[in-house]
């Protein structure tokens, strides 16, 4: 296990250097796409429209975030982690197109998001669940907001970050994968136990 400090833009030789169980940090931006923004970046691909910004060697944070107006500040109050199996539908086109070098959430991803991953150079950096306000804690500013009409959590949210973490690569650029690991361990389990205690499969 090894600890990173990566600023924004990532390029895609620091993330082959990341192997699973290393501790990464972030400074620089993160955006937050959930399920919405994704689906409205790719159509906006698929219809030749620019993306309000460039994601190109940015994290991509599964969240969406409690903000509090302050004048005509935006500022984060608490930014938890979501579920991001709910974004496995968009991700692999996601980091294909877009070319996002860290993706950031809880729960891991399937083999969709592994595979594209490993060709073209993302990690996963798993994020603890209920950790909102920590995770607060390390947005410096809101620099701006876009989509806002998907709603406040929806929305594409800029962050500036410093030491945004600790976050744990669960699923690295050479096609492993921890959650996978662990699914199919769980299982050779399962199997063992059921045929000692003479249950059918």
């Amino acid at each position: 296990m090894a600890v990173y400090h990566l600023k924004t833009p990532i390029s895609e030789e620091e993330i082959r250097k990341l192997k699973v169980n290393d501790v990464l940090y972030i400074t620089g931006t993160i955006v937050t796409a959930r399920d919405q923004a994704h689906r409205r970046a790719l159509e906006y691909l698929k219809e030749g429209k620019p993306l309000p910004i460039n994601l190109e060697g940015l994290a991509v944070f599964h969240c969406g975030p409690v903000v509090a107006k302050e004048g005509v500040k935006w500022v984060a109050v608490a930014a938890g982690p979501t579920t991001s199996t709910r974004m496995d539908l968009f991700e692999d086109e996601f980091i294909k197109n877009f070319k996002v070098r860290v993706v950031i959430g809880k729960g891991g991803m399937g083999k969709r998001t592994t595979d594209a991953m490993a060709k073209y150079g993302a990690v996963y950096g798993a994020f603890t669940g209920g950790a909102a306000i920590l995770a607060a804690k390390a947005i410096k500013n809101v620099r701006g907001v876009e989509w806002l009409d998907l709603g406040t959590p929806e929305a594409l949210w800029i962050f500036e970050v410093e030491g945004f973490g600790p976050l744990t690569v669960a699923i690295d650029s050479h096609g492993n994968n921890l959650f996978l690991d662990v699914a199919k361990n769980v299982e050779e389990n399962r199997k063992k136990i059921y045929q000692k205690l003479g249950l059918p499969l």
